[in-house]
């Protein structure tokens, strides 16, 4: 069996077996080294090498937690889930409970394709909104997984088809990028409308997961109390720095790309108006990096398994040994592409990181089967956003887990990266498929 194979089917197995999302990406890079060929100590200097790349993403998630900590210690999520606590319990019909669940809903995805191109601040944004919605989610009997599939949705969708922010940097700086460097002549405009047919799998796949796989009621534990919420008595004070504190955050993140900078000003302006006492700004940082210190440890395991598989170069024997027993069927060979993109991108979980790596291999094999240019950066696009969604050491995932399991009742496996992977994955498996035969 193929190192790459064998090494993402380790993972997974173990993940869904719940052993620690760390545990299985280092015993699954052992067994891709050690399988392929590499050794024991080639194996470790290579995982060693990766973990590197990982340090500058934890630390930035650390910092947002410190952020979302001070934010809480403020009050301001206090105020917040008083005043939707009240709302909910002023509506009695059923269509006005439906009516709010919907306005949640939609604000959830608004924020996060907002979060991708509009102002592209990535999943900051979790761990200070979800949060103190949890008290409101629970109210309102709202089942987490269908608020775990709005916000991968948003995640991922909007940077694959809308060309700004995030979408601009994967649409044109890094799949059009690769397509050219492979030799494949298109106009970069044209990438995002070959994107176009796998997003409406996307759709699809979260109409059908609100609508019909999490449209039931489901009950949490009350840890926390409609009546043990403390309001602030400087109420007017802690919702106006508030606000300062979150837009300056965002617009510090946005024009210098660092999440670290933008969490570290968000906590200082809270500080600075004395909303949070100077003394307990270390105490705000511990518990932040405590809260975070799991999501960046998994991205740092992730980019120590993404060096090891790479250093491997058993995806291009893999494509290969693919390609040979094809022939000329254009239907078999797209679809083959896609799953290789599916088990690396699952793997590596980054669909930015996937991209340079698939290209290679995929745009000459479009081009000798005769795939058109814009079939070709649809499969491309697809193979590489395919994983996003579903891995467990995605951001698309890991972030709406961050926020939702905040009160520790959300399983990242079983309530975030399954639900995602049915409902997003298998969907845009089919559709890229689709795009790649009608383009």
């Amino acid at each position: 069996m193929n190192s790459v194979v064998l090494g993402v089917s380790v993972m997974l197995i173990l993940s869904l077996l719940r052993i620690n999302v760390i545990v299985a990406m280092t015993i699954a890079a052992i067994t891709t080294g050690l399988t392929a060929g590499l050794g024991l100590e080639q194996t470790l200097q290579a995982f060693n090498d990766g973990l590197q790349g990982g340090a500058k993403t934890a630390l930035s998630y650390a910092m947002l937690g410190g952020f979302a900590v001070a934010i809480a210690k403020s009050g301001l999520t206090d105020i917040v889930a008083d005043k939707l606590i009240n709302q909910i319990k002023g509506e009695q019909t059923q269509y006005s409970q439906l009516f709010i669940k919907a306005s949640v809903l939609s604000l959830i995805l608004l924020v996060s394709i907002s979060s991708q191109n509009l102002i592209p601040v990535h999943i900051a944004f979790i761990p200070i909104l979800i949060p103190p919605l949890l008290i409101i989610f629970d109210h309102l009997k709202l089942d987490r997984r269908a608020i775990a599939c709005v916000l991968t949705f948003g995640l991922a969708t909007a940077y694959m088809v809308l060309p700004y922010g995030f979408g601009g940097i994967f649409l044109y700086d890094i799949v059009h990028t690769n397509l050219g460097k492979n030799a494949l002549e298109i106009d970069a405009s044209s990438v995002p409308f070959a994107m176009i047919i796998p997003a409406i799998g996307m759709l699809i796949g979260l109409i059908i997961a609100v609508f019909f796989t999490y449209r039931n009621e489901r009950t949490y534990q009350a840890l926390n109390q409609t009546s043990e919420i403390k309001l602030p008595k400087n109420k007017s004070k802690v919702i106006a720095v508030g606000f300062i504190a979150v837009v300056t955050s965002l617009y510090a993140q946005t024009i210098t790309n660092s999440m670290i900078l933008g969490g570290l000003i968000g906590v200082l302006i809270f500080t600075i108006f004395g909303i949070v006492k100077w003394q307990e700004s270390s105490d705000i940082f511990s518990k932040g990096a405590a809260m975070m210190a799991m999501i960046g440890f998994i991205m740092i395991s992730a980019q120590g398994f993404a060096s090891v598989i790479q250093q491997t170069n058993e995806v291009s024997t893999l494509v290969q040994s693919i390609s040979s027993s094809i022939g000329d069927s254009k239907a078999l060979a797209a679809a083959l592409i896609l799953i290789i993109g599916l088990l690396i991108t699952m793997g590596i979980g980054s669909s930015f990181s996937t991209v340079p790596i698939v290209a290679t291999i995929i745009v000459p094999l479009a081009i000798t089967l005769g795939f058109s240019p814009m079939a070709t950066a649809a499969l491309v696009g697809t193979a590489g956003a395919l994983g996003d969604a579903g891995s467990p050491a995605s951001d698309s995932t890991l972030g709406p887990t961050s926020g939702l399991n905040a009160d520790n009742q959300h399983d990242h496996i079983r309530d975030t990266v399954i639900p995602t992977f049915i409902h997003f994955n298998i969907p845009l498996l089919i559709f890229g498929w689709i795009a790649a035969m009608v383009l």
